[in-house]
């Protein structure tokens, strides 16, 4: 998979890269900085100097007076070296610092203030089908995602699997972000019922025999990863009452399809829309975040329950996209998309099918998602 170009681009200023495990982002940043100074703290020797003696990394970067960039992966290893990092943006104006991140939980309960702006935050996603090409198919998508770690896999299925248990062991059991490994693993396959849908938290408790208290700080956790993500509804200029609980999602298709256990009453049809919605959802996250303008990712659902999956709102204009994991485009597909377009008529409909033909139904687009996950760049959604 090295020849694969990403799309993501740095900026010029020192930056957090934050990502989920086997997005790439060491790859990306030690391939886009080959002159840097590079500090890895999964490193066992690494992380053993620095923890011990922060300031080390002062002596480190000044014996390296003429290297440019100083790459620091896993900052959340050593939340105390961010103090550090701060000084050193003082002392060497003219050098970037790249630090890199999977989890930004302990950051943040370290109380560190994450440079007091001298940082950006910049998010790293897994593939976009863009990115791959011709390597790119909705079928093999929808099975394994889009992670790089698990595209790179001789056995991606097996991958898919080990993957959680990374972050059990590595992240959560580690780091003590809970008391009970056994619950947080229920858990997982738990929540993996609320993709796509508002997260029913009484529910969950009752199914994993765990306090209320307990489900809200493990979604919590699980956003701290970066392994899920909450959608807001779509609130702006509202002419009916909506919703106003977010919908859940796992942040990755193949991540969901490897939680979500499977029996013979399962519906493989129901499991095979919601892992299409999953695969949209990530891809338009991503496209918000590596577009030069400001876009947000929000859902629109009434009180009554007519809903539209997906909206898109900023300066690239409105946007409503609805997902059908069908073949056919009939009217009753389109009424979310249409009752939208009453309250917003300046907003672009896009209805998003298994099928293989572009097509207008009035005023609404209907493209094959294929083709559309494979067109979508950034600053682009569709060129007509």
């Amino acid at each position: 998979m090295k020849d694969i170009k990403r799309l993501f681009k740095g900026t010029a200023n020192n930056y957090f890269l934050f990502g989920p495990r086997g997005t790439g982002k060491t790859y990306w940043v030690y391939e886009n900085y080959l002159d840097a100074l590079r500090i890895d703290l999964l490193s066992a020797e690494t992380y053993r100097l620095l923890k011990g003696n922060p300031e080390l990394l002062e002596d480190w970067v000044a014996n390296n007076e003429s290297r440019q960039y100083i790459v620091i992966d896993e900052i959340q290893k050593i939340p105390e070296l961010l103090d550090t990092v701060h000084l050193l943006i003082q002392q060497f104006p003219n050098k970037q610092f790249i630090l890199t991140g999977s989890s930004a939980r302990k950051l943040r309960r370290s109380g560190v203030n994450l440079l007091g702006g001298r940082a950006s935050n910049m998010h790293m996603h897994p593939y976009i089908a863009n990115e791959l090409g011709t390597l790119f198919t909705l079928e093999k998508a929808l099975q394994i995602g889009m992670l790089p770690l698990v595209w790179a896999a001789k056995d991606p299925l097996i991958m898919l699997k080990g993957y959680a248990t990374l972050y059990l062991k590595e992240e959560v059991q580690e780091e003590s972000m809970v008391r009970s490994i056994g619950g947080f693993s229920r858990f997982l396959e738990a929540i993996s019922f609320s993709q796509g849908s508002l997260i029913n938290v009484s529910n969950i408790a009752r199914e994993c025999q765990v306090p209320r208290k307990t489900v809200e700080g493990y979604i919590d956790v699980l956003e701290d990863l970066l392994l899920s993500f909450r959608l807001e509804v779509f609130s702006k200029r509202a002419q009916r009452e909506l919703k106003s609980s977010p919908k859940f999602y796992y942040f990755d298709a193949g991540v969901y399809r490897s939680l979500k256990p499977k029996g013979p009453f399962d519906n493989p049809n129901e499991m095979d829309g919601i892992t299409l919605e999953t695969l949209v959802a990530q891809h338009l996250r991503a496209w918000c975040d590596y577009s030069v303008k400001e876009n947000k990712l929000y859902y629109w659902q009434t009180k009554s329950g007519v809903e539209v999956d997906f909206i898109i709102y900023g300066e690239t204009g409105v946007y409503a996209i609805e997902v059908k994991n069908s073949k056919q485009i009939s009217s009753s597909n389109l009424r979310g998309l249409r009752e939208f377009h009453k309250d917003y008529p300046e907003a672009k409909l896009i209805c998003l099918y298994r099928g293989k033909y572009l097509q207008r139904e009035g005023n609404v687009l209907c493209i094959p998602c294929e083709l559309f996950l494979r067109e979508l760049r950034p600053d682009c959604i569709w060129s007509d």
